[in-house]
């Protein structure tokens, strides 16, 4: 991590779709968090080394594997990081499995700044 980054003030977002990365980088940006973004799990790992987010949004469908399939990565290795998962294709076994690998909130597509706010004060 660098040292002159606040780890409380980092937040990952891991989705393959611009827009969402634009809308959730921007809505952070403006509660003053520091921003990063990954298209994809590769991505996702090598920034989570490098920033050390307090907080990640995940997306669940990603061109190289599933959200939930890296939920117990995150919580292994990166124990102290907050985990909003989001998906546009919900189910309760979804949510479910979510929940029991750790995730700290769920998130259905589409978004809106109401959710999204509901989901930052919830893990805060």
């Amino acid at each position: 991590m660098k040292t002159n980054e606040t780890v409380e003030s980092n937040v990952l977002i891991v989705d393959d779709e611009p827009d969402i990365c634009f809308l959730l980088g921007g809505m952070l940006r403006q509660r003053h968090l520091k921003t990063f973004f990954a298209n994809n799990l590769t991505q996702a790992e090598a920034s989570l080394h490098d920033h050390l987010p307090s907080l990640m949004f995940l997306d669940n469908r990603l061109p190289d594997g599933f959200g939930l399939d890296f939920i117990p990565f995150i919580k292994k290795n990166y124990p102290g990081t907050k985990v909003i998962m989001m998906t546009a294709h919900d189910s309760i076994s979804d949510r479910r499995r979510a929940f029991e690998e750790g995730v700290d909130f769920f998130l259905s597509k589409p978004l809106s700044k109401e959710l999204i706010n509901v989901a930052l004060n919830t893990v805060a």
